[in-house]
C-alpha cells in the first residue's frame, strides 16, 4: 500500500475561476494524498478527495460558488484529520465590479535576502487587505529556471501566498534556459498549470506559453516574449487578435510579459543586439495590436529597476522617435498633481492610451540610466507593484523594500468618479 505523503512543495493555487480552483503539491515519494475542503466554517459540507499515488499531485475543485471563501487541507493519509485549515477565495463572477488587489513581482527569482525583503515589505504594506491574485513577470528562478531553483526561489520563498492566492506567471529568459515553449516542456511548464483551453476566460490559446484569464471586471493577457513567434502573422499574435475581439465586455485590459517595449534600465529597448530584438519585436508587432484593442496597462520585467510611463499611444519606434502626439497625457496621473489619467470611453476602446510599467526589481537592482523619454517616474530600487481596481478606477503603486510607496498613479474609465482623492482604495 502507498505510504504516508510527505509534502515537500506546496500546496499552491493555480488556474482560478469563479467556480473552480486547482491545487498542486509535491510529495517526497509516490503516495496517495487526501484533500479535505469545505465552504469556510461549514462543518456539515466537508468533502474529502483522494489523489492517486504519485509525486506531482494536481486536483481541481469544481462546482464552487463565486466570490466565496473555502477552507482546505492536504492530508498525509486516509485516516488523518486536518490540524488546521488554509483558506482561499474564489474569484467573483466575470464582469463583477468589486475591489480587486493584485501583487506583481518581476525578476524575483534570486532566492535571497533581497527577495524576502520585498516580500515582507508588501505584507506590511497590504496588512489585512486581501490579495486576490498575483503575477510573476518572468525570471522567476535564477539562474536557469531548474526545478531546484524553483524550489528555493518560489516555493520556499512564498509558501503562505502560494497556498492562499492564485499565481499567474509568464516565462522569462532565465526560466527559458530549462524550458521550451514549443513543446511546453521543462521546469516552468512542469511547475505551473495554466489555461491553454480558455478555462479561465478569453479564448483557447492551445498552449500554456501564452494565455488569458478574467478576474472580476479585468481581462488579463499573458504573452511569451522569449520563445514564441512574436511576428505579426505568427500564432501568438493571431490568437491575441482573436482574444481581444472576443473579450469585449471587460472594463479593464491588462497585458503582461517579460521583455518590456520601453526601458533604459539594465537593458536598453532601443538596441537590436540587446536580448535578441525581443523588446523591439514586442514594441513593433505586439503594441499596435494591443493598443488598437484597447489595452490599458502593460507590465514587464527584465530590466532590474522600476520605470512607469505617461499615458501614451502609437509609439512603436526607438526612443528618439517619440512625438508629442503620442503622449495623450503627459502628467503624473495623480489627483492633486498632474491629474488622474482619464480614458473617456467606458469599457474597452482602442487608441485611448495605455501606461507601461517595468517592474523588474523584485530580486535585484542593476545599473542603468533609467531615462527613457516615455517614462514619468523611474527608480533603481528594490520593490514590487500593487494594483488596485475598483469599478471604473485603477490605481498602481510601487512599494520599495522598506514598505514605502515611492510612486503611484490612477486611471479612470468613462465619467470621472466623484470625489477624486489621493487616498489608497
Amino acid at each position: 500500500a502507498p505510504g504516508r505523503a510527505t509534502i515537500v512543495r506546496g500546496p499552491y493555487l493555480q488556474r482560478a475561476t469563479p467556480t473552480a480552483m486547482t491545487i498542486r503539491w509535491r510529495t517526497a515519494a509516490p503516495a496517495e494524498s487526501i484533500v479535505a475542503f469545505r465552504r469556510a466554517g461549514d462543518e456539515a459540507a466537508l468533502t474529502r478527495i483522494m489523489t492517486p499515488a504519485r509525486t506531482e499531485h494536481e486536483l481541481t475543485l469544481d462546482h464552487l460558488d463565486p466570490a466565496t471563501p473555502y477552507e482546505y487541507a492536504v492530508l498525509p493519509s486516509r485516516d488523518a484529520a486536518p490540524a488546521s485549515w488554509t483558506t482561499f477565495r474564489t474569484p467573483p463572477t466575470r464582469g463583477t465590479r468589486t475591489p480587486v488587489r493584485a501583487w506583481i513581482i518581476g525578476d524575483s527569482g534570486t532566492a535571497d535576502a533581497n527577495a524576502s525583503r520585498v516580500r515582507d515589505a508588501y505584507r506590511a504594506f497590504s496588512g489585512a487587505r486581501r490579495t486576490d491574485l498575483w503575477l510573476m513577470l518572468g525570471d522567476n528562478a535564477y539562474e536557469s529556471g531548474t526545478q531546484d531553483e524553483y524550489q528555493r526561489a518560489v516555493f520556499e520563498m512564498y509558501p503562505r501566498m502560494l497556498a492562499t492566492v492564485p499565481l499567474w506567471p509568464t516565462l522569462g529568459n532565465h526560466d527559458g534556459m530549462s524550458a521550451d515553449s514549443a513543446t511546453e516542456s521543462g521546469a516552468y511548464y512542469d511547475v505551473f498549470t495554466l489555461p491553454r483551453r480558455g478555462e479561465a476566460g478569453g479564448i483557447a490559446s492551445g498552449t500554456e506559453a501564452y494565455y488569458s484569464f478574467d478576474h472580476a471586471n479585468i481581462h488579463f493577457i499573458c504573452l511569451d516574449s522569449h520563445q514564441s513567434d512574436r511576428t505579426a502573422t505568427g500564432a501568438m499574435l493571431t490568437w491575441l487578435r482573436a482574444d481581444l475581439a472576443h473579450a469585449t465586455d471587460a472594463d479593464w485590459t491588462i497585458a503582461f510579459w517579460h521583455h518590456p517595449p520601453y526601458t533604459k534600465g539594465s537593458h536598453d529597448s532601443d538596441r537590436p543586439e540587446d536580448s535578441g530584438r525581443r523588446m523591439i519585436d514586442m514594441r513593433e508587432f505586439v503594441l499596435p495590436v494591443l493598443e488598437a484593442g484597447g489595452v490599458d496597462l502593460v507590465l514587464g520585467g527584465h530590466s532590474h529597476n522600476y520605470e512607469r510611463s505617461r499615458l501614451i499611444d502609437g509609439h512603436y519606434g526607438p526612443s528618439t522617435s517619440l512625438r508629442a502626439t503620442m503622449i495623450l497625457d503627459g502628467g503624473d496621473g495623480r489627483p492633486g498633481g498632474g491629474g488622474t489619467y482619464e480614458k473617456p470611453t467606458p469599457g474597452r476602446a482602442g487608441r485611448e492610451g495605455a501606461v507601461y510599467v517595468v517592474a523588474g526589481s523584485s530580486g535585484k537592482v542593476s545599473p542603468g540610466p533609467i531615462n527613457h523619454p516615455v517614462m514619468v517616474h523611474s527608480l533603481n530600487e528594490l520593490g514590487s507593484v500593487v494594483l488596485d481596481v475598483d469599478g471604473p478606477r485603477l490605481r498602481l503603486g510601487f512599494i520599495d523594500d522598506a514598505g514605502v510607496e515611492r510612486d503611484w498613479f490612477e486611471m479612470t474609465k468613462g465619467a470621472s468618479p466623484d470625489g477624486d482623492s489621493d487616498q489608497r482604495p
